[in-house]
């Protein structure tokens, strides 16, 4: 912990896409403990709509919490509670339902991202987008195995299958990773409804030439001028360092302080 403070800035946008008639896609935010989710649920339409629901109704009652090692235990405990909700009714009905989680916390000068399924996190840094998360699908998981490569992978049949998704089994591993932030940092959670139409290059100009209140909805704006099939959600969420001023001893605002 460096001491410093920052302000937090954030949008979001979500639209139903071009082609469906409903949104199984879901965000949520708790500013008192700044977490920011992105869920997308899958399932069919009341299925998958439902079980988005249940992570973020599970975060409304994440508990106070000092540090981020504790917040970032809370956001698992509520996304690990909203799986055995969901895998218990999709149990009962006979079916699969469930949901993608990708989610955001910040404490301090540090954040935190925890993440199930395809649903991603992104930061822009000096110009460069990087992406933090890795998919937890069939083809990602063959990407690593060295069956595919990234190229090939583009446009393989099974992009959108998941390996691991909230409320599929009734055991979930969760995973996720800490680090400092600089201010000036932009962090973007989204769906695929995103990332599965628009390359990350125009992704990272948009959000360069676009004012920041603007960012979230021209974003998804731009999905559906190329005819986006899916639901698209997105947050982005800008750090800045808080100014503070240090006068000389005995020294107070309007001295003559140089």
């Amino acid at each position: 912990m460096t001491g410093r403070e920052y302000r937090l800035d954030w949008q979001a946008h979500t639209d139903t896409g071009s082609v469906r008639d409903h949104n199984e896609d879901l965000y949520a935010v708790v500013p008192d403990l700044k977490v920011w989710l992105v869920a997308d649920g899958m399932g069919g339409h009341a299925a998958g709509d439902w079980a988005s629901r249940q992570i973020a109704e599970a975060f409304s009652e994440l508990p106070d919490c000092e540090g981020l090692e504790n917040l970032l235990e809370a956001v698992g405990d509520a996304i690990h509670g909203a799986n055995a909700t969901i895998f218990e009714r999709g149990s009962q009905e006979g079916k699969t339902m469930g949901s993608t989680v990708v989610s955001l916390a910040i404490s301090g000068d540090s954040f935190g991202v925890v993440w199930a399924g395809d649903s991603r996190a992104y930061l822009l840094r000096a110009g460069e987008l990087l992406q933090l998360t890795t998919d937890h699908t069939q083809v990602q998981a063959m990407i690593a195995r060295g069956i595919l490569s990234p190229e090939e992978a583009e446009n393989h049949p099974m992009s959108h299958v998941l390996s691991k998704a909230v409320g599929v089994e009734a055991a979930l591993e969760l995973e996720g990773f800490t680090d400092a932030f600089q201010s000036g940092d932009l962090f973007l959670l989204c769906s695929d409804g995103l990332h599965g139409v628009l390359p990350d290059e125009e992704i990272r100009d948009i959000l360069l030439r676009t004012e920041f209140n603007a960012s979230a909805k021209r974003l998804v704006e731009r999905c559906l001028e190329v005819g986006a099939k899916d639901n698209v959600t997105v947050i982005v969420v800008q750090a800045h360092e808080l100014t503070q001023l240090v006068f000389a001893s005995g020294s107070e605002p309007g001295d003559g302080v140089q």
